[in-house]
């Protein structure tokens, strides 16, 4: 079957064309408008739809330079098929170093299917859904982690689904995390129309990690060369561990928090992992690991909270 033009904003891309699309999707107050730039780029043989997204959270610039990285080498041309690059979705968190849009703190990530007319996130979620979702067969998200959260990089996704097992496994991250369904999330939506969607989480938020880059743009190329749509791909270093179950540390009273664990590194039940000191030096809690496992991701933010969620560690079975 012959590979058929594609819509998006009112923009027809043809087999074999690439064109950058900039979606219009609200305004400033100061009658400035935003548009979100969208990068096409299609073969002539027909293939599978690649969608890759940046900056659903607008202070997760780990997944943003990812994007990026892969349009500027022109990875983003396909062999078949097409690849849908959108590097900055929440345009809006993005120029105020923001997690959220600008009307109140919302979360596009929980505002899935979005309406017309609601809130900016959920204008964006909505777009999202009825312009670009019916095109494409797969996508990968690429976030970072929120909240001082250094996340070690991972992939996570419902992963009983074979689909989405066998695209985490192409990717072939260090850890691949069986991840259940959020509510109003974009991978929940995906899952409804029957697209595969996995959610790649390296790094901190608002600071850019080498590792995590690497690693995400590395596996989006393994992911490619598995569907066809590059010959070739870096190979994977190996080490591939499934996690199932996982859970946080967290802290047992409020103070400065000193870790003393490195992400992806195992931790041995009952190993000293942090400290949390009083600030008048009034007492030393010692933090230790409750079970055996991997460290996923680290809160970095030193003044903490009881409660706080300090490490979180992957079971491996």
């Amino acid at each position: 079957m012959e590979p058929q033009d594609i819509k998006i904003a009112g923009i027809t891309i043809a087999p074999g064309e690439e064109k950058q699309i900039d979606a219009q999707i609200a305004k400033l107050p100061s009658r400035t408008p935003i548009d979100i730039p969208i990068i096409v780029s299609r073969s002539t043989k027909p293939g599978p739809t690649l969608l890759i997204t940046g900056g659903m959270h607008g202070d997760e610039i780990n997944g943003i330079e990812i994007v990026r990285r892969i349009i500027a080498n022109n990875y983003h041309r396909p062999l078949i098929g097409t690849m849908i690059c959108i590097p900055i979705l929440n345009v809006y968190g993005f120029i105020n170093f923001s997690r959220q849009t600008s009307d109140g703190g919302k979360d596009i990530n929980r505002s899935f299917p979005g309406t017309r007319n609601g809130s900016l996130a959920s204008q964006l979620a909505y777009r999202l859904s009825q312009d670009i979702l019916p095109l494409i067969d797969y996508g990968i998200d690429f976030h970072t982690g929120g909240a001082r959260i250094n996340n070690y990089p991972q992939v996570r996704a419902q992963l009983d689904d074979p689909k989405n097992l066998e695209l985490a496994q192409a990717f072939s991250p260090k850890f691949m995390i069986h991840s259940p369904f959020r509510e109003k999330s974009f991978r929940k939506e995906a899952a409804k129309a029957g697209k595969s969607i996995l959610v790649y989480e390296g790094g901190e938020s608002l600071r850019l990690r080498k590792h995590a880059i690497d690693v995400g743009v590395n596996g989006l190329l393994r992911v490619m060369k598995h569907l066809n749509m590059r010959e070739e791909a870096p190979v994977s270093k190996g080490g591939l561990f499934h996690i199932k179950k996982s859970s946080w540390l967290r802290a047992k009273s409020a103070g400065i928090y000193h870790s003393f664990c490195r992400t992806g590194e195992f931790i041995e039940k009952g190993t000293v992992v942090g400290l949390i000191t009083g600030p008048y030096g009034e007492f030393e809690h010692k933090m230790k690991a409750p079970t055996s496992g991997y460290a996923i991701a680290i809160n970095n933010k030193p003044v903490v909270n009881r409660g706080d969620a300090l490490i979180h560690i992957g079971f491996v079975e």
